[in-house]
This record gives structure tokens, sequence and C-alpha cells, in this order.
């Protein structure tokens, strides 16, 4: 194996591997708040502005994850 296969078999790694997390967190976020939306709906403006702020530091992670791919290849 040449050090060309190995960046591009390390750069599917870390992407894959490290989007699956936050995807998983943006959807147990989403139906986490579609619950209490469900249960309180008065209280939704907090709820979706709380749930949009978790989203984002989850999604960090995930581009986090690309950045690293992106190294792996190019550097």
């Amino acid at each position: 194996m040449d050090l060309e296969t190995a960046r591009m078999i390390g750069m599917a790694l870390a992407a894959g591997l490290g989007v699956i997390g936050p995807g998983i967190g943006i959807g147990l976020i989403g139906g986490g708040a579609m619950h209490a939306i469900g249960r309180n709906p008065e209280a939704s403006g907090k709820i979706v502005s709380n749930m949009i702020l978790a989203i984002v530091f989850t999604e960090a992670l995930g581009i986090l994850a690309l950045v690293v791919a992106f190294i792996i290849k190019f550097v």
C-alpha cells in the first residue's frame, strides 16, 4: 500500500466516522425538543433557542472531523 492510498483510507475513515456521531446527536436533540414542545407548547421559544445552540455545538464536531480528514489528505 502506498502513501496516497493510506491517506485516502484515513480521510474516508476520519470523515465517515467523525460525522456519524454528530448526525445521531442532532437527531436525538431534535427528537427531544419535539417531545418537550409537545408537553409544554408555551415554552417552545426557549426550547427552540436551546435546541439550535446544541445543534451548533454538535455540528462543530462534524466540521472538525471534516477538517481533520482534509488535513490527513493534503498534509
